[in-house]
């Protein structure tokens, strides 16, 4: 039996041609895999754009010990394919109960909150994202756009449905002002300490 731990490195970047090519996103994919392989991981890689089957993908999320996306921040969210993405393969996992038993609540037992149903823990998630918005947008109450929220909070969209199957939520990696004044080059090489703190590896 492999004994060996497996991380699932999925990346939403959705290509617009001579616009956005999906470079940045295809860099932290590729330091995250080398930082992964080189502390004895096996990757687990879907590629939305490329296709992928939903089955198939929750037996991904069930082999892996840690789930990363990486994602483009496109008009405030990620690309449609990944929602598409999300909706397919948490229904594919609800369906046969590999994800989730039922969202946590029974008749039985008035005090079990909703969203505690799930079947995965002892897996870990973490988004990591690339933003037009520079860094100050976020915990600032005087920012009339975010108006002091965070990217943890402004990220419960997507982590939620990880969280709601059990799974643990670690803190996301975020590579800001990547039109202007971003530091494309430091947040690339300060990635690898990232992963090492939050997985504790």
């Amino acid at each position: 039996m492999n004994s060996s731990k497996k991380v699932l490195l999925i990346n939403a970047h959705l290509t617009y041609p001579n616009w956005s090519e999906g470079t940045l996103n295809t860099s932290f994919i590729n330091v995250a895999k080398e930082f992964f392989l080189s502390k004895g991981y096996e990757i687990l890689e879907t590629i939305v754009e490329k296709g992928y089957d939903a089955d198939q993908e929750v037996e991904k999320h069930l082999e892996a010990d840690i789930i990363l996306l990486q994602t483009p921040i496109n008009w405030f969210g990620a690309p449609w394919i990944y929602k598409k993405y999300v909706d397919e393969v948490f229904n594919s996992g609800l369906h046969s109960a590999k994800f989730l038993s039922g969202d946590g609540r029974t008749r039985e037992d008035v005090t079990r909150q909703y969203g505690t149903g799930g079947n995965m823990q002892g897996k870990k998630f973490m988004v990591c994202s690339t933003w037009n918005a520079p860094a100050e947008s976020f915990n600032d109450v005087n920012q009339k756009l975010f108006r002091g929220i965070s990217t943890e909070n402004y990220l419960l969209h997507i982590t939620s449905n990880y969280r709601f199957c059990g799974v643990e939520v670690v803190p996301d990696y975020n590579c800001f002002d990547i039109f202007k004044d971003g530091d494309i080059a430091g947040d690339l090489r300060n990635y690898p300490v990232h992963l090492a703190n939050v997985f504790g590896i």
